[in-house]
């Protein structure tokens, strides 16, 4: 039988440190709505602990699967992608990090980790897939392609009461938005609180899926607006995350097996670029003198982004991609801002495979950014020609990106060759 195991660990901040998401969000935090976490699930000798952060990079990932007990290679961390969570990784997202806080999130995960492991317990695994709840919007697209349906996998003790269950749903984090001052998991804490008061006695694990182009609606550029918006709000959250708690709830359980499999692999990825670093500073700084103040703001990233581009050479990163099967419910893990496409490639060169539900998680291990396909470099936008300097890497990521991270996990995974994670799809 399997053994497993499950934590929860708190990292919530004090007030007073910067908060992290929006570049029109200056003041520091007030206080917290509700708590931020680390939450692990140790299943065999594999494990996934998923932290209410905007990321992590690949340095404390490394630290921490070392520090873990568990084979480093069989353990995978990812982030939910909260927008309203302190600064996690250094040098990225335009702010200076809290060094009491990112040694307390490393800690978090390995405390987590360990204690899942040594509380484990016989189980029996569930698996199933609930229906799309209706909330992910392209927002670079109308009607544009999101992932979706929810992933949902069950442990049961041996009484048959549930000790843990994982979910995941492609939608950013993000329905609070820039004038929110508070700690808070977004709508990611009202999907667990909905599944443990539906499940007395489990710890709910929410992963963020494939979300780099999907929010519930709003586009990017909303980042850049300090105006207040009514209608992102607390009660709006609530509103998605029990929608999103109710189609989980909903999924059709099947009896999974015993088999546990995991596997990583490395894949090497390469900055375009493309930009003109000097003629953009000149041409900033020229706006920057009659600008409105988001606007100097932006100018004023972007200005200190180009000072630090003149000294790091863009050079190839080497990124982490994991896979697990539990029972034939698959996780197929990718660092960064993977967009919807990507995912759904993915989902069609494995819908064969096994019989559980299959999880394609982003923010997984590292976060270099945005990671869009190439179909989308020919409409730019921020994600594609902008982001990277929020981000602090010299140049976004050269076309292809997203398609090499895709054939690494597919092959990790246990999969051939296969058309669909090779080419881009076009949109209308």
């Amino acid at each position: 039988m399997i053994r497993a195991g499950v934590s929860v660990v708190d990292i919530t901040p004090p007030a007073g440190l910067e908060m992290c998401g929006f570049a029109a969000r200056i003041p520091p935090a007030t206080g917290a709505h509700d708590p931020l976490t680390v939450r692990a699930l140790v299943i065999g000798d594999t494990a996934i602990a998923v932290a209410d952060v905007i990321g992590i990079d690949a340095a404390l990932s490394n630290r921490v699967r070392q520090a873990s007990g568990l084979p480093p290679e069989r353990v995978t961390l990812a982030a939910t992608h909260t927008h309203g969570g302190p600064l996690s990784m250094p040098g990225r997202l335009s702010g200076e990090t809290d060094p009491s806080f990112l040694a307390g999130l490393e800690e978090a995960f390995v405390t987590a980790l360990r204690s899942a492991a040594s509380t484990a317990e016989p189980v029996t695994l569930q698996g199933g897939v609930g229906p799309e709840p209706g909330i992910a919007r392209n927002r670079r697209h109308p009607n544009g392609p999101v992932d979706t349906g929810v992933p949902v996998l069950r442990l049961n003790r041996a009484d048959g009461s549930a000790m843990a269950v994982l979910i995941s749903y492609a939608c950013h984090p993000v329905v609070l938005s820039s004038d929110n001052l508070l700690w808070t998991a977004d709508y990611p804490h009202y999907v667990r609180i909905c599944l443990e008061a539906a499940l007395p006695g489990a710890v709910a694990l929410f992963a963020t899926g494939c979300a780099g182009d999907v929010n519930t609606g709003h586009s990017a550029a909303a980042s850049l607006d300090p105006v207040s918006n009514p209608a992102r709000s607390f009660a709006e959250a609530e509103r998605i995350g029990q929608a999103i708690a109710d189609a989980a709830l909903a999924a059709p359980l099947r009896s999974l097996g015993e088999t546990i499999k995991a596997a990583q692999s490395d894949v090497l990825l390469e900055f375009a670029d493309d930009e003109d670093v000097p003629a953009l500073l000149a041409a900033w700084k020229t706006e920057r003198q009659s600008a409105p103040p988001n606007r100097a703001r932006l100018l004023d990233i972007w200005s200190d982004w180009a000072d630090r581009r003149a000294q790091q050479a863009p050079a190839p990163i080497a990124e982490r991609v994991t896979t697990a099967s539990w029972g034939g419910a698959r996780i197929l893990a990718m660092p960064g801002e993977i967009f919807a496409e990507t995912a759904l490639s993915l989902r069609r060169a494995v819908a064969a495979d096994g019989p559980g539900p299959l999880f394609i998680l982003g923010y997984a291990d590292d976060n270099p950014g945005y990671i869009p396909p190439e179909s989308e470099f020919a409409f730019g936008g921020y994600e594609v020609t902008e982001a990277h300097r929020f981000y602090g890497l010299p140049a976004g990521l050269a076309p292809r990106s997203a398609e090499r991270l895709a054939k690494a996990v597919f092959h990790a995974a246990g999969g051939q060759h296969h058309d669909d994670i090779t080419k881009g799809d076009c949109h209308d």
